[in-house]
C-alpha cells in the first residue's frame, strides 16, 4: 500500500522571514521615492518659482470654513526688483548671520534657550532659510517629525539653491498679512507702491510685523510695531550687505 506524501507545513521562522524582507523592500522603494522626488522638486524650485505653498493652502481652507471671505494676494517679484532695504531689513529683523551660518544658526539657539528662561516674549531662533524651507514644503505643525523634516529641506535648499534664491523665495512666499503673502502684494497693499521702491522706513515696518502678520499691521503700526522697526531700520544699516546687494542703490 502506497503511503500517500505529507504535506510539509511552513516553517514558522520562513514566513517571518519573507514578510520581513517584503517589509524591507517595500521601506527601500518608499525612501528612495522619498529623496529622489523630494531632490527633484528642490533642484526644480531653483528655477522654477513655487506657485503656492501648503500655508496659503491651509489659509484658504480656514477662510472656506470660518465663512469668511477668501484671501490670497500674491505677486512674484525678482530679487532685482526688490527694495535693498527690504533684504537688509528681513536681515537684520530674522537672522541677522543669514550669510555666515549654513542654515541653521546654533549660536542663536543657544541665546534663545538663555533668553526664554527669563522672558514672557520668547525668542525664536529659526533662520530665513529655516523659515523658506517651512513655508515652501510643510504644512504649520509644532512637531519633532515636521521639525526633523524642515532640517532636513534646510540643508537641501542652501546646498542647493544658495542664499540669493532662498532670499528670493522667502521674499515672495513669506506671510506678510492676513492673506497677504511675499513683498509683491504687501508693499502695494501697505504703501501703494512696487517692492522695489520701498524706503527703509517702510521696509523695517514690514519687517516687524513678521513675527505675527496677522496680529500687527504695517499700515496702522501700533507702539511695538513702532519700537521694532526703528530698531531694524538702524541695525540693517550697520549689517554686511550680500554680495549681490553690493552695487544695488
Amino acid at each position: 500500500m502506497v503511503k500517500k506524501a505529507s504535506k510539509t507545513k511552513p516553517v514558522k521562522g520562513k514566513t517571518s522571514q519573507r514578510i520581513f524582507r517584503k517589509i524591507f523592500r517595500i521601506l527601500k522603494i518608499a525612501i528612495l521615492v522619498f529623496f529622489v522626488s523630494t531632490i527633484s522638486v528642490t533642484v526644480l524650485y531653483k528655477w522654477v518659482n513655487p506657485p503656492i505653498t501648503p500655508l496659503m493652502v491651509q489659509r484658504v481652507f480656514g477662510q472656506i470654513f470660518d465663512g469668511s471671505e477668501v484671501k490670497m494676494e500674491k505677486k512674484w517679484v525678482d530679487i532685482e526688483d526688490i527694495s535693498r532695504n527690504m533684504q537688509m531689513s528681513v536681515i537684520a529683523s530674522e537672522d541677522n548671520n543669514f550669510l555666515k551660518h549654513p542654515g541653521i544658526d546654533v549660536k542663536a539657539i543657544k541665546r534663545a534657550r538663555e533668553a526664554n528662561k527669563t522672558r514672557k516674549r520668547k525668542l525664536g531662533a529659526s533662520t530665513i532659510t529655516q523659515q523658506t524651507a517651512k513655508n515652501v514644503f510643510l504644512f504649520p505643525s509644532r512637531t519633532y517629525i515636521r521639525k526633523a523634516f524642515e532640517l532636513y529641506f534646510t540643508g537641501l535648499i542652501e546646498l542647493i539653491w544658495g542664499k540669493e534664491r532662498i532670499m528670493e523665495v522667502y521674499l515672495n512666499v513669506i506671510e506678510m498679512g492676513d492673506g497677504i503673502y511675499g513683498v509683491g502684494a504687501a508693499s502695494e497693499y501697505y504703501f501703494d507702491k512696487p517692492a522695489a521702491k520701498l524706503s527703509k522706513r517702510q521696509a523695517a515696518t514690514i519687517a516687524a510685523i513678521l513675527p505675527n502678520p496677522r496680529k500687527y499691521s504695517a499700515k496702522n503700526p501700533g507702539p511695538y510695531v513702532r519700537r521694532r522697526s526703528a530698531a531694524i531700520a538702524s541695525l540693517s544699516g550697520k549689517l554686511t550687505r550680500p554680495d549681490w546687494l553690493k552695487n544695488k542703490k
